[in-house]
């Protein structure tokens, strides 16, 4: 009962700027998911609120995604609308297991890596949590810009962790937006899993 009354306490002190990220992100990942251009343009939008509010709260490491996020974007957009000279639109493709191997030690590495610096020389905040969804976020960003399909299946594990983070910072919007996310991700895996199946395969 007492996290539900801190939550809606939160709720009420959210500002306009946190709001409006939240709508854009919830247009992002749902455009994402419907595998529509226009989640570019709401993640523009998103990411641009989410470095200005990750800045005040100490979450140096997601701020540092945001500013990536702003380069993935434009790329994913440019990516989508020219995937080649032969074909219309850009196929969704699956990892081979090795690739998942490969991409989770990666991820790992740098996790730890970014979490220890970010000890040893910031005040930042739960800083290998905050590393664990910053560099994922990175790797997995780049699988959607190719539209891979188990990209879904990794922002599953990265918003999970989201969510704790954002709500210990007292974030507590952002952190039903990380709680929408995990169940549009679900969504979003299952509906790429059957047009990879009926278009793709």
């Amino acid at each position: 009962m007492e996290i539900l009354q801190e939550l809606y306490k939160g709720l009420l002190n959210m500002g306009w700027l946190e709001g409006l990220g939240v709508f854009f992100g919830i247009l992002y990942i749902y455009f994402a998911a419907k595998e529509m251009i226009w989640c570019w343009y709401a993640s523009l939008i998103s990411v641009s609120i989410y470095l200005i509010i990750c800045y005040q709260v100490q979450l140096y490491a997601e701020m540092g995604l945001n500013v990536y996020y702003l380069g993935t974007t434009i790329y994913g957009w440019w990516h989508w609308r020219n995937p080649s000279e032969n074909k219309k639109e850009l196929p969704i493709s699956k990892m081979k297991l090795k690739e998942h191997i490969l991409f989770i030690l990666v991820g790992f590495t740098f996790t730890f890596g970014l979490g220890y610096f970010l000890i040893e020389n910031t005040d930042a905040q739960l800083p290998y949590l905050d590393s664990f969804t910053t560099v994922f976020a990175v790797l997995t960003t780049l699988l959607v810009t190719r539209k891979v399909l188990e990209n879904w299946i990794y922002w599953v594990f990265i918003d999970t962790v989201a969510v704790y983070i954002y709500f210990q910072r007292e974030l507590y919007l952002t952190s039903l937006l990380m709680a929408a996310y995990v169940i549009i991700a679900a969504v979003g895996y299952l509906n790429w899993r059957k047009l990879y199946r009926t278009k793709y395969a």
